[in-house]
This record gives C-alpha cells, structure tokens and sequence, in this order.
C-alpha cells in the first residue's frame, strides 16, 4: 500500500530546492535585516489580518479603516524589498497553482463525461 504522505514530504523536500523557492527566501531575509522594511510589513500585514477578521465575523468594515489599509499598503509596495518579496511570493505561488492543478486532475477526469 502507498503512503501518500511520504510522497508528499518527499515533494516538500522538493519545492523547498525550486528556484522560486529560493528567491522568496532569500526576499524575506532581506526584509527582516531591514528594520524599517519589517516594520512596514508587519504594519500592513497586521492591517490585512484584522480586516479579514472583521469581514469573517461579518462586521461591516469602516471607510477610515479601508483608506488605512489603502495607505498601508501603498507604504509597504513602495518599499523596495517588500515589493521583491511580494513578487517573489507571487511567483511561488503559481508553482504552488500548477501542482494543485496537477493534484487535482484525477479527480476532475473521474467527472468527465457527467
């Protein structure tokens, strides 16, 4: 019998050599030795969670605290590094979409034809 998980640890182990992976990596260790950097993503990270956590509990969200994390993230996409490493999560994250898709294909192939 397989064991999917030691297929799936062995990809882990796989992803973590990608090139895509490397660069996010690298990125977010050039963020955090860069304290004004790490301050600014911190900020709009910390921005986006509590807007997403009023949304998810369904409290209407404020105009101010929209403009807010406008700004927020304004100040953090001007930042050199951030706006490196946000693309650089951008790229790993279409490696990551490629490899559900190629998961999931199984699945929609026992539906064709329905």
């Amino acid at each position: 019998m397989i064991n999917i998980y030691n297929e799936i640890n062995a990809l882990e182990a796989t992803f973590r050599k990608t090139p895509e992976y490397e660069a996010l990596k690298k990125a977010v260790a050039a963020v955090k030795e860069d304290e004004e950097a790490l301050n600014l993503f911190k900020n709009f990270r910390n921005v986006q969670i509590e807007l997403q956590r009023k949304q998810l509990a369904g409290e209407e969200l404020l105009e101010d605290e929209l403009v807010y994390a406008q700004k927020a993230a304004q100040l953090a996409q001007q930042n050199e590094k951030i706006s490196a490493m946000l693309g650089a999560e951008m790229n790993l994250s279409k490696v990551i979409e490629e490899v559900n898709r190629i998961l999931v294909k199984p699945i929609q192939t026992l539906y064709e034809g329905i």
